[in-house]
């Protein structure tokens, strides 16, 4: 069974994306801050860790950093699920480390599918979309 641990100050959500996750076969934590979230990955080495940006102390894209530069959960497939939806916002969040990129409010079908992604995703899948999304945004390389 694939673990997936939810990130998220809302309750509310962590309770709606955590049901629609179970019902597919999930095993489902939840943390409702950054320290939390980082704390349970740790601890749970979960399969795959979806996660908010805005959040108060640790922010889902200083998160995405720490656990990208900890051995024990590098390798880790990361989903950011976020309100913030400009093209900056997801250069930074792929830029920073994440694997998939959504923006709330999605079904938990769509949540689903972007694990999944993130769970097959390569090395040189990744940097492949993050050059691609740095062109479609003119950042330099």
């Amino acid at each position: 069974m694939t673990t997936v641990l939810l990130v998220d100050d809302q309750q509310d959500l962590l309770d709606v994306v955590s049901e629609g996750l179970s019902q597919r076969g999930y095993q489902v934590l939840t943390a409702k801050d950054g320290v939390a979230g980082l704390t349970c990955a740790v601890e749970a080495q979960p399969d795959c860790i979806v996660i908010d940006v805005k959040m108060p102390g640790l922010n889902g894209n200083q998160l995405v950093l720490v656990l990208r530069g900890d051995p024990t959960t590098s390798h880790i497939p990361l989903v950011m699920l976020t309100a913030l939806a400009q093209e900056r916002d997801q250069f930074i969040g792929i830029a920073t480390g994440a694997d998939q990129y959504l923006i709330k409010p999605q079904p938990p079908s769509k949540i689903h599918e972007a694990i999944q992604a993130a769970l097959t995703l390569t090395e040189g899948e990744r940097a492949e979309r993050l050059h691609h999304l740095a062109e479609t945004l003119d950042y330099p390389k």
